[in-house]
């Protein structure tokens, strides 16, 4: 039976299915099952989806279905955990948020559900961060990496004021700082003195373990 659960647990993620696989997560733990064995089955099968994306199999709508079902289970998975004080290796934590002033985020929860399926430990903040809480979170999560999203130009400058505030606060060389979003560029990335930059999301997963040499 646990099999069974989990099988079509992974399958709902890559069928795209979100409230059929928020209700198995809630099901693998109403049945006792290993909420690490079901984070496991979760990530891989979204691995297999930004696999695809990658080698160019599948498209940005396929990859925005499988983070939307992955989000939809996670948190359930997460607070099981959680509440066992279970230890789940992770190559890392990051901490992601869409800064102040900016609502957007498709292409953070993509970012969020591929740093998970690489083996990261990830604390989503949500969109409209200011850069009061993301300094905040750093602090409380002890984040290795801080990664931001900004679509829109006028938004952008958040970043460079959250790195600002890094500095002040003597946490710079303590986290690693990676940038996205539609609105950026390489030099813009360099200017505001982030550690990385990538215009895709499969893209900043891979980043995230170079920036930790992993």
């Amino acid at each position: 039976m646990s099999n069974e659960i989990l099988e079509n647990l992974k399958k709902a993620i890559l069928e795209y299915e979100s409230e059929k696989a928020a209700n198995l997560a809630r099901e693998a733990l109403e049945k006792k099952i290993d909420p690490a064995k079901a984070l496991n089955v979760m990530t891989e099968a979204v691995r297999q989806v930004g696999d695809g994306f990658g080698r160019g199999e599948l498209w940005l709508p396929d990859l925005v279905g499988a983070a939307d079902a992955m989000q939809s289970a996670m948190p359930i998975i997460q607070k099981e955990i959680e509440r066992k004080g279970m230890k789940v290796e992770t190559l890392g934590v990051v901490v992601v948020g869409t800064v102040f002033g900016d609502i957007h985020s498709i292409g953070k929860t993509m970012v969020c559900t591929l740093l998970a399926a690489e083996g990261f430990t990830v604390y989503d903040l949500g969109v409209n961060v200011t850069a009061e809480k993301f300094i905040e979170a750093v602090k409380k999560y002890k984040a290795d990496i801080l990664a931001m999203s900004a679509l829109m130009t006028m938004t952008a400058p958040e970043q460079r004021k959250v790195i600002a505030i890094l500095k002040k606060e003597n946490l710079r060389d303590k986290v690693k700082v990676m940038v996205g979003g539609g609105s950026l560029t390489e030099e813009f990335a360099k200017n505001i003195g982030a550690d990385g930059y990538d215009p895709t999301a499969p893209g900043g997963a891979k980043l995230a373990r170079r920036l930790l040499n992993k």
